[in-house]
């Protein structure tokens, strides 16, 4: 699943990261995403969830929807 489809409160691993720009890739990778990281999704912005907040190694990323779908998620149970 992708990270924007995590509902609030729950927890997954990244499994893959998907991008179309390396540019974007090193960005994400900088902030700290990499796979078998847990993520928290703590909230979905309002206006169709443009932008989440999740929770990432102690540390809170403000994402934009269209960056978030490109991480690629397992959710643990």
């Amino acid at each position: 699943m992708k990270l924007t489809d995590l509902p609030t409160g729950r927890k997954a691993r990244v499994s893959k990261i998907v991008l179309e720009s390396t540019g974007l890739e090193t960005k994400l990778r900088e902030v700290g995403f990499s796979e078998g990281d847990e993520v928290e999704m703590l909230a979905h912005g309002p206006f169709g969830g443009r932008t989440l907040a999740v929770r990432l190694n102690r540390s809170i990323i403000a994402l934009r929807g269209a960056e978030a779908a490109m991480i690629e998620v397992e959710e643990i149970s």
